[in-house]
């Protein structure tokens, strides 16, 4: 209920109550003026008398508060009960209206009080209960005697009916004044009223009983009554000291809140129950600027509360101002020091309150913020790849499980040149830029986001399937898909202006399409990331994902912890041997180690499937010793059968110019007690001519040892020649594409020719590879080449049946060599 529509009911019973005792007064004018003879004082007299003791009682009374209302204790119902016996029962109304507007008119001059209103009320509250209480007594008391019992009771009752009148009104007044329970009021004005309207009774009866028998007993009236007076002065200011902090403890208990706002309605609501107040305002101060605050007390008019006393407060914390608090008081006569020491202190609590608020609101900025940067990229504002894996999967879990969902990965192409040419700055707004036309291009439903520095995500959670000419029964989405991808990319490669530079940005997009019931966000991401890779080494704007090439991209992963994993166990790595012959006798002369990987998930693997990995790795080391043991234990097999010939190894660059490459040689013959002369290191031109003088340092060391070294390949580089004359070798191998095209090709033949003459020149020997005919090694021996090796003689077979082979070939005569079946391999 608003405060005009409070003051309406109010308004109404003061002109009621108003009016009632007007009529009171006139009344008892009409009434005869006469006494019984008993009475101390004439009519005249004992009418003015009354009016004195009225304005007297009112005078001496105690005012305390009850919320934002002032409630006046007096002694009332003593001079009630003296007016009834000193003057006709008739005109005390009369005599106490104008004994108590008196008094208030004198009280308002001293205090300030200006609410001409509340006092008529209250003068007219009091004349109205003197009335019913004068009438009450004079039923009562009849013609009985002014020392009789039965007067006694009769002022009694009449006293009770003053106080039942009285507070009546009152409560009624306050009631309807701030809109509350009248229960609360009631007990609260009765606990107040009641002990001294008891002792009111009291005194008015032994002043009566003092004025008839000894007057000169009321003399001692004067000290009793200060002494009570005193005594009740106390118990009230006790009462409301309390009560005062009591509530300041309620009121302080509830300000800790999560925001300014919540603190300050608080606060101000507490101000107003703490003290009484009438209004409340507080201003906060801050970096932001200043914000008000008010509040009124319940049916209270603006206006006319601000023309009341107001005690302001400024509020600091650790010197630093956080505002002001100004309450308006119920009293025109307060503030006293009780209540500025208690504001100050209310102040100061209110203070933290608010700052501590402060720190609630800007700690939970913080985490709004932290939660925002966890989840978005600060540069662009666009999701962060984790973000964009959770929306994500929570969007696919939300998603028809058969329904189509795409994804783009977008990768700005050549972007490092923009960040070195325009500096960092340039190039983080030309990913503004991107991400901005990105955003503007998505559309309902779909995620955008940064996934790297150069690499943007879109993913499309419904794609519509077009009906595929090859397949009608079977929709495919990814025309669609496509279709989007190059739209994005012709946005993207619009022209943008960065740092006073005019530039277009090209974009290489990878798309995957799958259901979306079938994959999460990481694995769209993965393929999305191998199709991109696919559009950068084919030189492609727009790529889509290939099944077959995630097999193998995932394979060249799992690759080297696998073939960790093969070292720590006997039956994975292993050696194929193949001998080589003398074209004439067929006698074997050497065998070469072919490595080979027998790989538990993937079948046997050749070297070119797994040595250009182990090459690039800290695995060589390991894998190198691994093949020498394995190729100089099955030298010392055939050895111990009585066939001396050596075994051929082929040797990575990376080992040769590695300078402790010897020392692991010379350890590995060591261990298996073999010659240094039994070992030859296969070596390939362009090993030769790489870092040539840390090799020649290394195969010097080695050919002083006694190792030997093989020139693989000859002919297929570009500085052959150059090779053996730079570099001492013990044996040459023509690369078998010489030999397979000698007989139909003159250029061929001639190449091989060179090498047989090369070698015979020089004293070293030399193996033709890859011999798979007669015709072939016939035209060998017409050249004069002296050994080779081939499925023609003998394919590559596991290290157990190398030494069985190679006895059969020592026993063969060049007339029962056997022709084999040639499948590709040397």
């Amino acid at each position: 209920m608003t405060p005009l529509v409070r003051a309406e009911p109010v308004r109404i019973l003061t002109v009621t109550v108003v009016l009632a005792a007007l009529a009171a007064v006139l009344l008892g004018a009409l009434q005869p003026v006469h006494l019984p003879a008993d009475r101390p004082l004439s009519p005249l007299v004992g009418v003015g008398v009354a009016a004195v003791l009225a304005a007297i009682a009112q005078l001496a009374g105690l005012r305390f508060r009850l919320g934002p209302d002032a409630v006046s204790v007096s002694w009332a119902e003593a001079a009630v009960v003296a007016g009834f016996v000193i003057a006709p029962a008739g005109w005390l109304p009369a005599a106490t209206m104008v004994g108590i507007g008196a008094a208030w008119l004198l009280l308002a001059w001293l205090t300030g009080l200006r609410n001409i209103v509340e006092i008529v009320h209250l003068v007219a509250s009091m004349t109205l209960g003197v009335s019913a209480a004068a009438l009450v007594t004079t039923l009562l008391a009849g013609n009985a005697g002014v020392r009789s019992g039965h007067m006694a009771l009769a002022l009694v009752a009449g006293a009770v009916t003053y106080l039942l009148i009285t507070f009546g009104l009152v409560v009624l007044t306050l009631t309807l004044q701030r809109g509350a329970r009248p229960g609360p009021v009631a007990a609260k004005v009765l606990y107040a009223k009641l002990p001294m309207s008891v002792g009111n009774v009291l005194v008015g009866l032994l002043a009566v009983f003092a004025l008839v028998r000894e007057p000169l007993w009321l003399l001692a009236f004067g000290p009793a009554l200060w002494v009570l007076h005193r005594t009740y002065r106390f118990h009230l200011r006790a009462a409301e000291e309390r009560r005062l902090w009591e509530a300041f403890a309620a009121a302080t208990a509830t300000l800790p809140g999560t925001t300014e706002a919540d603190v300050a309605r608080a606060g101000l609501l507490g101000a107003l129950h703490v003290f009484g107040a009438r209004r409340a305002e507080l201003e906060v101060r801050s970096p932001a600027g200043r914000r008000r605050y008010a509040q009124d007390g319940p049916g209270e008019d603006v206006s006319v509360v601000k023309a009341g006393p107001a005690v302001t407060r400024s509020m600091a914390i650790a010197g630093r101002p956080l505002g002001e608090l100004t309450v308006w008081l119920g009293e025109p006569t307060l503030p006293v020091s009780r209540d500025e020491a208690a504001i100050t202190a209310y102040g100061e609590a209110l203070a933290g309150a608010l700052h501590d608020a402060a720190a609630h609101q800007r700690i939970a900025e913080l985490d709004a913020q932290a939660a925002h940067q966890r989840v978005h990229d600060p540069l662009t504002g666009l999701l962060n790849r984790p973000a964009l894996a959770q929306e994500g999967d929570a969007l696919l879990r939300s998603s028809d499980r058969a329904r189509p969902v795409a994804l783009l990965l977008l990768d700005l192409v050549g972007f490092r040149e923009v960040n070195s040419t325009l500096g960092n700055g340039g190039g983080d707004e030309v990913l503004r830029l991107v991400a901005e036309r990105l955003g503007g291009q998505a559309r309902a439903g779909e995620l955008v986001a940064r996934t790297g520095d150069d690499e943007f995500a879109l993913l499309m959670p419904s794609v519509t399937a077009l009906a595929d000419s090859a397949a009608p029964a079977k929709p495919n989405p990814m025309p669609q898909v496509l279709r989007r991808a190059r739209e994005l990319v012709e946005q993207l490669r619009l022209p943008m202006t960065v740092a006073g530079v005019r530039l277009a940005v090209e974009v290489t997009v990878g798309a995957v399409v799958d259901r979306a019931g079938h994959v999460e966000m990481t694995e769209l991401l993965r393929r999305a990331s191998l199709a991109t890779g696919k559009a950068k080494e084919q030189g492609l704007t727009v790529a889509t994902y290939d099944s077959g090439q995630d097999a193998s991209s995932t394979d060249r992963l799992a690759l080297l912890a696998e073939l960790q994993d093969a070292f720590a166990v006997d039956d994975q790595i292993m050696l194929h041997l193949q001998p080589a012959v003398d074209l004439v006798t067929g006698v074997p002369t050497g065998v070469e180690a072919l490595v080979r990987w027998r790989h538990p998930r993937r079948g046997q693997l050749s070297p070119g499937e797994f040595l250009p990995a182990v090459e690039r790795s800290e695995l060589l080391i390991p894998f190198t010793r691994r093949v020498l043991d394995l190729a100089l234990a099955s030298a010392a097999d055939w050895t111990a059968s009585g066939i001396d010939v050596p075994v051929s190894v082929n040797v990575s660059a990376r080992s040769l110019t590695d300078p402790t490459f010897p020392t692991q040689v010379t350890e590995a013959l060591r261990r298996h007690r073999t010659p240094a002369s039994r070992l030859v290191l296969e070596i390939t031109e362009s090993v030769a001519v790489s870092e040539q003088e840390i090799v020649d340092e290394v195969l010097a060391r080695l050919r002083a040892g006694g190792v030997q070294v093989s020139l693989d390949d000859f002919g297929t580089g570009f500085s052959s020649l150059s090779s053996v004359t730079r570099m001492p070798v013990d044996e040459i191998k023509i690369d078998r594409s010489f030999v397979d095209e000698m007989i139909d090709s003159a250029a061929a033949g001639a190449v091989v020719r060179g090498a047989v003459e090369l070698g015979a020149r020089l004293g070293v020997r030399v193996v033709a590879e890859g011999i798979e005919t007669i015709e072939q090694r016939a035209a060998l021996i017409a050249l004069g080449c002296p050994s080779a090796q081939g499925y023609h003689f003998c394919k590559p077979m596991p290290a157990d049946k190398i030494v069985q082979a190679l006895a059969q070939l020592a026993e063969s005569s060049p007339a029962t060599v056997t022709q084999l079946r040639a499948d590709g391999a040397s």
